[in-house]
């Protein structure tokens, strides 16, 4: 007991040369670095840096539960070592004392708060005791600590200056000595993220989130990869944890609400925005996407509120002008007008900038003087918006036009034919497909009344699948999509098909045998479903060409369809459209069914028992009082379908028909050879 509470006496310079020496072996020969710190124990009982070393050697030669009743009586001797609480905290580790481990991360810790590895292990300790709050703090801080490491410092500049390969040497360097770095692992996925490689992007930043379950800005990162690979459920689970974090950060309450919208739970996702609104009113960007998810639900009125109240707290606000201007069935007044008209005026200098927002208003202007009615003004501010849209997107007609062709060339009869059996026989789906603003959202609404068919959206997953298949040809795996589709086995195109059907599951909130896929631009893999999914029903929902080209064109959507903003190019759109349908038609007769939204204004009843007929469902009232059933509708058309049909836009093209030659000249012969 005196000798130890002895001061600790300085070492000779041959002790220390004893030590290094003693100390190099430790990785490499733990046994005879235990022996030399025996020895020199021997020689200075006692001696703190040679019990250390010993201590060490045992935990490396399985001896953890010796080496942690050494390291404890070392520690309250000498209680200002961090490196003797580190390796007292490794010890303990291993024994499974996480009582005795937390006590020395703690230590180690408060002594040096910028070792980032110290923290992690204290998470993971606190962890296995149930403290998950304290964990997730630990995390933190560990993650706050390492924001100062040289290294990552250096990777990020090198990643921000955009010398990815430099920044993933400098990692992988990181990674080879302390694979469990969770900052490393996940600036390393954004470098992937960055490069491309979405599948290892995710590995690592999923490492990273499972290393350190506190490390919310990686966690943040994940939901948002999630996202773009469709992962939706997967997203949730991640965005319900982070909206755990003890850190006060309304931004987690907004990507959960942003999962829930992709999910369609827009109930949901308007309470998240309620309840941000409540702490903080004038926040314009919320009560936008409050408005979005009102709109969805068909609150028609409390969305013209939430629209109205961004535009009040910002004026210059030209996506929510455009969103009160795209209910369709609101009519902007000269007042309104004349507000847009001043957020121009005042965006006119910052126009490098705010492009979005001048040409949201100039759609929005578009709108407001073509219910005035001054078509001539109307058709002005349209055409400004669709050709600043236009300079912002990628998108090349010719190109498209040889992708379509080269579709209708590879699903021949014969082709079809040859294919034999094969694909998910499931008759759930019910693809609709066309050009927006054809009418396909009055279908759907029509057919998710009958008590067998289930609304959702727009899914994304044939797409999907059907960009993955061309990835292959354009990676060079085939030197052309006819052989690539060729190359799919009967079991390959099973596997396809149940894909679909297993990744469309989480859009279902029903029990009912079918449902809708109201993704339009499906009408460029008609016969990919064909293989794939045989049993599926596919409707073509079709709109006279100038009517529903003239429509697309002055409608701004909120993603994709970078062909409806310029009139030449939506004409020839439309007609790839119609080349190939005809050519589906030819290769698998009565396969589609077709309803023209023209017929189906004059003819109610008559279309929707045809239409029903092709499904095999029996006759239902409430297909025909479409109107009454309650449901998410997310397209531009929300509004419309939540009324009885009405004629007035089956013509209201030709109000503008003056300046409509390019479209005009651009369809051709499709126009007269319309319904045919």
């Amino acid at each position: 007991m005196e000798a130890a509470s002895r001061p600790a006496v300085p070492p000779s310079l041959a002790l220390r040369e004893a030590l290094g020496h003693a100390a190099t072996l430790l990785d490499t020969q733990p046994t005879e670095a235990l022996a030399q710190a025996e020895a020199i124990l021997k020689q200075a009982p006692g001696l703190p840096p040679a019990e250390l070393l010993a201590a060490q050697a045992l935990r490396r030669l399985g001896q953890a539960e010796t080496a942690l009743s050494r390291l404890a009586a070392l520690a309250r001797r000498q209680p200002n070592v961090p490196a003797l609480f580190w390796e007292l905290a490794q010890a303990a580790n291993e024994t499974g004392d996480s009582a005795q481990a937390i006590a020395a991360l703690e230590s180690l810790t408060r002594q040096q708060p910028g070792v980032a590895s110290g923290w992690f292990l204290l998470a993971s300790e606190l962890r296995k005791v149930g403290r998950t709050d304290h964990a997730w703090r630990a995390d933190l801080s560990g993650i706050h600590a390492s924001s100062r490491d040289r290294d990552l410092l250096e990777a990020a500049m090198a990643m921000n200056e955009g010398r990815l390969e430099d920044a993933a040497t400098i990692l992988d360097t990181r990674l080879a000595r302390l694979p469990d770095d969770p900052a490393a692992t996940r600036l390393l996925g954004e470098i992937y993220w960055r490069q491309g490689d979405m599948s290892a992007a995710l590995t690592l930043v999923e490492r990273a989130v499972a290393t350190a379950p506190g490390f919310d800005l990686a966690r943040d990162f994940l939901i948002r990869l999630l996202l773009q690979n469709n992962r939706l459920t997967d997203a949730l689970a991640h965005a319900e944890i982070l909206a755990q974090s003890p850190l006060d950060n309304p931004g987690y309450a907004l990507l959960r609400a942003s999962v829930l919208v992709r999910l369609g739970d827009q109930a949901q996702a308007a309470a998240i925005y309620e309840g941000l609104l409540a702490q903080k009113p004038d926040q314009p960007q919320l009560w936008q996407n409050l408005g979005h998810a009102l709109k969805t639900l068909g609150r028609q009125a409390d969305a013209i509120h939430a629209y109205r109240q961004a535009v009040h707290y910002q004026p210059t606000m030209g996506e929510a002008w455009w969103s009160l201007a795209n209910l369709k069935t609101v009519k902007l007044d000269a007042q309104d007008v004349a507000a847009m008209e001043q957020a121009l005026t005042t965006l006119a200098p910052d126009a490098a900038t705010k492009g979005e927002d001048i040409f949201h208003l100039h759609f929005s202007l578009g709108k407001a003087l073509e219910d005035a009615p001054d078509y001539a003004a109307s058709f002005g501010h349209y055409d400004r918006g669709n050709r600043m849209r236009r300079t912002l997107l990628s998108y090349d007609a010719d190109e498209f036009a040889a992708e379509v062709r080269a579709a209708a060339d590879c699903f021949t009869s014969a082709f079809i034919t040859n294919c034999g059996e094969g694909g998910c026989p499931a008759p759930d789906p019910i693809f609709i497909v066309g050009l927006p603003r054809s009418g396909s959202t009055l279908v759907e609404q029509i057919l998710s009344s009958h008590s067998k068919v289930e609304g959702t959206m727009e899914l994304p997953e044939m797409m999907i699948i059907a960009s993955r298949l061309q990835s292959r040809v354009d990676e060079g795996e085939f030197p052309d999509f006819a052989t690539m589709i060729a190359s799919l086995t009967p079991a390959d195109r099973q596997r396809l098909g149940e894909e679909y059907v297993d990744r469309t599951r989480v859009h279902r909130q029903s029990d009912r045998p079918h449902f809708i896929d109201k993704m339009p631009n499906n009408w460029q893999h008609v016969g990919l479903i064909r293989l794939i999914l045989p049993n599926a029903k596919i409707i073509d929902a079709r709109r006279h060409p100038m009517g529903c080209c003239f429509s697309g064109w002055k409608q701004h959507f909120a993603r994709g369809q970078a062909f409806t903003y310029d009139l030449n190019e939506i004409g020839r759109y439309y007609s790839d459209y119609v080349a190939l349908m005809a050519a589906f038609d030819a290769a698998a007769p009565g396969h589609a069914h077709r309803v023209h939204y023209e017929h189906m204004v004059a003819d109610t009843p008559g279309e929707v028992a045809r239409l029903l007929e092709y499904l095999g469902l029996p006759f239902e009232e409430a297909c025909l009082a479409f109107w009454r059933t309650e449901r998410a509708v997310r397209t531009a058309s929300s509004e419309q379908v939540r009324q009885p049909i009405f004629t007035d836009g089956v013509d209201h093209w030709r109000h503008f028909a003056p300046w409509l030659g390019p479209l005009e000249q651009a369809l051709g012969p499709v126009i007269a050879a319309y319904p045919a």
